[in-house]
């Protein structure tokens, strides 16, 4: 979400110091708009490697084609971040292991197991296997219209499977944001196809043998491992996380930070919602 916001506002948005706080504005809007709507009990904001070393161990390529190399004027913002959302009461959760990703859908888990509802608010799809009873995925769209609210009805509607196949459909579909090329040949429609059919990964693999399409079955039979890798890749880590104690926003604190930044704007509206 900062990367998000980095390159969608102006870096003419400066602190007192001279220094661009883009990222942190538009973080901050996202999902405070989702906040004043959905006013829930606690927010986590996670954080991670961008490419955990188990996943790269199971696949070099595995995000190689993204950016190593973070923007001068967004790294101060990614090391104010902590003290800046902690401010509004907001948790932030680090892990050096796992993926940010991994940390979100721990704490939607979490969540769901003890009777509550988890909103978990990404730009990321595949994110959508965490939808569920008790979690619902607050997906980010371009523009101001806000999140769309995805639960498993809405997973099937777009992937032709239910939440829990997620993984498996982007093993056989692919991922490119996440250098996986997934099964030779195999779109979205010949993946759901496919697990609609034999219900998981390993049944579609299994089946192989038996396909009559032949440049599908060599697919299939040449990249077994390879594909049962990337299934491994795609399926969140448990992050061993707890459960949040409940922490409304502090809008008071939040107006302030946002003043010491001098986000004027931003500093009105916390003061208005508080």
């Amino acid at each position: 979400m900062l990367f998000r916001a980095f390159y969608a506002l102006p870096d003419s948005i400066k602190g007192p110091d001279g220094r661009p706080v883009n990222a942190l504005l538009g973080t901050a809007n996202l999902i405070l708009k989702e906040v004043e709507l959905h006013r829930p009990r606690a927010v986590v904001l996670c954080f991670g490697p961008d490419a955990a070393s188990y996943r790269t161990e199971l696949y070099p390529e595995y995000h190689a084609e993204r950016e190593a190399a973070m923007p001068d004027d967004l790294a101060p913002q990614f090391v104010a971040s902590k003290d800046f959302f902690g401010a509004f009461g907001w948790t932030v959760a680090t892990s050096d292991d796992l993926e940010a990703d991994d940390l979100l859908g721990t704490y939607a888990g979490r969540e769901a197991e003890a009777g509550g509802h988890a909103l978990l608010l990404t730009g990321d799809r595949d994110m959508y296997q965490c939808a569920g009873e008790g979690v619902t995925v607050l997906y980010i769209r371009t523009g101001g219209k806000g999140a769309e609210e995805v639960g498993p009805d809405e997973v099937r509607e777009r992937y032709g499977i239910g939440p829990e196949l997620v993984p498996d459909f982007i093993a056989l579909r692919g991922d490119p944001s996440d250098g996986l090329p997934g099964a030779k040949g195999v779109g979205p429609k010949t993946a759901a196809e496919l697990l609609r059919e034999h219900g998981s990964l390993e049944a579609v693999l299994d089946n192989a043998i038996r396909e009559r399409r032949p440049k599908l079955r060599g697919a299939l039979i040449e990249g077994r491992e390879e594909l049962l890798a990337f299934k491994d890749i795609a399926t969140l880590r448990d992050a061993g996380v707890e459960r949040p104690d409940d922490a409304p926003t502090d809008w008071a604190g939040a107006a302030a930070a946002a003043r010491k930044l001098g986000m004027n704007r931003l500093a009105e509206r916390l003061e208005q919602s508080g």
